[in-house]
């Protein structure tokens, strides 16, 4: 389930998606940015266009390159190894990745535009959230909640990740992550989501990614990881081996982290090592997931 690619160009073109959870249909916070197989440097997908979460999703099924590496800047599950659960003490808690993006799913059936406020609000997930409104949940566990083995590695590296069960604060991901595990659960059968799903010899597949490694790759402190001009834009894509953009003054910060992120996966993405971390096991590959480029 953890093996790497065959080959070191297993994959023809390179795709990041910065991604939302923010109420509504469309938002300003999601980016796509493609790297085609023979393009200099990464571009963005529909610059300009205010994407809803349906519209990536078909964009996904419907208009992704062949061979196209696929990098989601969310969390693809929540915190399992800690505890032994998602959901400890909730005799309905999912046993594994793909149960839990089909329960948040079903739960909110009735939701638009992907969005999840049927499984925030529900009686027994919510004891395990931080909420807006000073609402923590009894199971919380207080601090800055439960973090994912994969998490931790990103500590090691420097970063600093949030937990998943955490959707409060300008830096949290928790309620992206929940709205992307209602999109992983309609790519099922359709494209596989590393490490959750074995990665196939050919074809497309989907990873976790965290901006912040991309930008520490292109020379960015954690610290510093957001580039809002176009000139240190061009300096992270050619620290990254691409071709510089050009163009100049500000650019928003979800245009630049997908596209410093699609160029990072190019040269990523034949790195075995990246593909066997040492925390990778079957277990944690089945429940949690990782974020590519994590060690």
């Amino acid at each position: 389930m953890t093996s790497a690619p065959h080959r070191p160009d297993r994959f023809r073109h390179f795709a990041a998606i910065d991604w939302s959870g923010a109420a509504g249909e469309r938002h300003r916070g999601i980016a796509v940015a493609l790297l085609r197989e023979g393009e200099a440097a990464p571009v963005l997908v529909r610059p300009g266009h205010r994407w809803s979460r349906p519209e990536v999703l078909d964009w996904l099924l419907g208009e992704l390159p062949a061979g196209t590496l696929v990098g989601f800047d969310m969390g693809i599950s929540l915190a399992h190894a800690d505890m032994g659960a998602f959901f400890p003490g909730w005799h309905d808690s999912p046993a594994g990745a793909h149960a839990l993006w089909a329960r948040i799913d079903t739960i909110c059936a009735d939701d638009p535009h992907l969005s999840v406020s049927s499984f925030v609000d529900h009686p027994e997930v919510s004891r395990h959230l931080r909420r807006h409104g000073g609402r923590e949940g009894d199971r919380f566990g207080g601090g800055r909640g439960r973090l994912r083995v994969t998490e931790r590695a990103q500590e090691a590296m420097g970063c600093k990740p949030y937990s998943n069960f955490n959707l409060v604060g300008a830096a949290q991901v928790g309620k992206s992550s929940l709205s992307g595990m209602r999109l992983l659960h309609r790519l099922a059968g359709r494209l596989p989501v590393w490490p959750v799903d074995p990665l196939p010899e050919s074809g497309s597949a989907v990873v976790e990614i965290y901006t912040t490694i991309a930008a520490m790759a292109a020379g960015r402190s954690a610290a510093k990881s957001k580039i809002r001009d176009h000139g240190q834009l061009d300096d992270a894509l050619i620290a990254l081996g691409c071709a510089p953009l050009g163009g100049s003054g500000p650019i928003a910060d979800h245009a630049s982290d997908a596209l410093i992120t699609a160029a990072w996966l190019r040269g990523a993405a034949r790195n075995p090592a990246l593909w066997q971390p040492a925390g990778l096991t079957a277990e944690i590959a089945r429940t949690e997931g990782w974020t590519f480029g994590a060690r």
